[in-house]
């Protein structure tokens, strides 16, 4: 079932909001500016960090002894990952020696998908019409459903065994993971900034008599509403509670769930063989520090070459600066357009004029956005990177040129 809402918004209430967000606007192009500079900054000297560690970085083939040598030393060595730690939720009472325990929770709730269309209307109002359907879902946290916009989903209603109405939860529980905190490594001992990226977790094999069932039972609280709906007659807290492969159900049926319902999913990671470039620091590790401030070390889930570890890294830093280029460009050309926006709807007492106008500001503000854009990081490289700024800075004057002739051809 579908629930709609209609707003019509005025001419004058339009134009006053457009100039509203002309404020909006120069802060996205600040914020999208900065981001662009600062991100030039920290590839290069992220860049130089990796590159002053690869000097550095030794072999090591044997890890059995603790060699005095190495102290202060950044080294690449391959070997098992191990512990004997037994980590334990407090919550449920799962038990494993791992190097980690993670715990996964999740609801099963009504939300809530909106999708909206607006209609220029002669005049320059506008008329919004958006439509709010609603579907049941696992999700990672309870979701408030008073703000729900149907009734019918924000309200409790008065017919017993329905489905719809507020939201409802068995039982409230946090995601968690345990790291062990004695982690073998040959003879050294893996420190946290490195134990935490060890992957390979796999779903925790689980039995009605490893998990605390009285402690989780007392965790249950059956509400009214969840008892009006589902339950027939009044049940113990303990038989809502049912374990299976590496997941605790806590509801009537896992085969069909409810609102309300609550699983939670364990994850171990075992010992493993992995590679790691770090600072030895006596019978253990630290991130190296290069010069500029920027700190480097690498952990690689099996037998990596150093050679490989530091390509990964080089490629990790060069994708991450290009994903973050585009960001900052987008929020720059996001800026320009809300800035310039308000000249549409000052001629949008004609719906297709506005149209003409809104065309042509999109594409204005997309070249300004890549000029301006291009500048910002031209200018970074000759702070940064001297030698490769000029061809940008070439690249962002064709731009600002095409911007040009493109206003003269409209004006004539």
């Amino acid at each position: 079932m579908a629930y709609t809402e209609t707003k019509n918004t005025s001419w004058g209430e339009r134009l006053g909001g457009a100039f509203k967000g002309v404020a909006a606007g120069l802060v996205l192009i600040l914020l999208g500016s900065w981001l662009l500079w600062w991100n030039e900054g920290r590839t290069y000297k992220k860049a130089g960090a990796i590159g002053e560690a690869m000097v550095q970085t030794q072999d090591v083939a044997d890890i059995s002894t603790v060699d005095p040598a190495l102290e202060g030393k950044v080294v690449h060595a391959m070997g098992r990952a191990d512990t004997t730690d037994v980590l334990t939720d407090p919550a449920f009472g799962v038990s494993t020696t791992a190097i980690a325990l993670s715990r996964e929770v999740e609801y099963y709730q009504w939300t809530e998908h909106e999708k909206s269309e607006t209609r220029k209307k002669l005049g320059g109002g506008e008329e919004t019409v958006t439509t709010y359907t609603y579907s049941r879902e696992w999700v990672a946290s309870p979701i408030d459903s008073s703000a729900f916009h149907d009734p019918m989903y924000s309200t409790a209603q008065p017919l017993s065994r329905n489905d719809m109405g507020p939201n409802d939860t068995l039982a409230d529980f946090e995601d968690e993971e345990l790291y062990a905190q004695n982690v073998s490594f040959g003879a050294y001992k893996l420190p946290p900034f490195l134990v935490h990226r060890i992957g390979g977790a796999v779903p925790m094999a689980l039995s009605p008599e490893s998990v605390d069932l009285q402690a989780i039972a007392v965790a249950i609280h059956v509400s009214d509403l969840y008892a009006r709906r589902y339950l027939e007659a009044p049940v113990s807290a303990d038989a809502l509670v049912h374990v299976a492969g590496s997941t605790i159900y806590i509801g009537q049926n896992p085969g069909t769930p409810k609102i309300g319902d609550v699983r939670v999913t364990f994850r171990r990671t075992p010992p493993a063989d992995v590679s790691i470039i770090a600072k030895v620091m006596y019978d253990t590790f630290e991130e190296y520090v290069a010069s500029n401030g920027y700190t480097f070390s690498r952990l690689a889930m099996g037998k990596a070459s150093m050679e490989k570890m530091f390509e990964d890294a080089k490629s990790e830093n060069s994708t991450m600066a290009w994903i973050l280029r585009i960001v900052g460009i987008v929020v720059v050309i996001a800026g320009l357009r809300t800035v310039l926006s308000p000249l549409a709807v000052l001629v949008g007492v004609l719906p297709i004029l506005e149209s003409l106008v809104g065309a042509g500001i999109g594409l204005v503000s997309l070249l300004l956005g890549l000029a301006w854009s291009f500048v910002v990081i031209a200018v970074a490289w000759v702070r940064f990177r001297p030698l490769l700024s000029g061809s940008l800075l070439a690249a962002a004057v064709v731009f600002l040129v095409l911007t040009f002739i493109r206003g003269r051809r409209r004006a004539a």
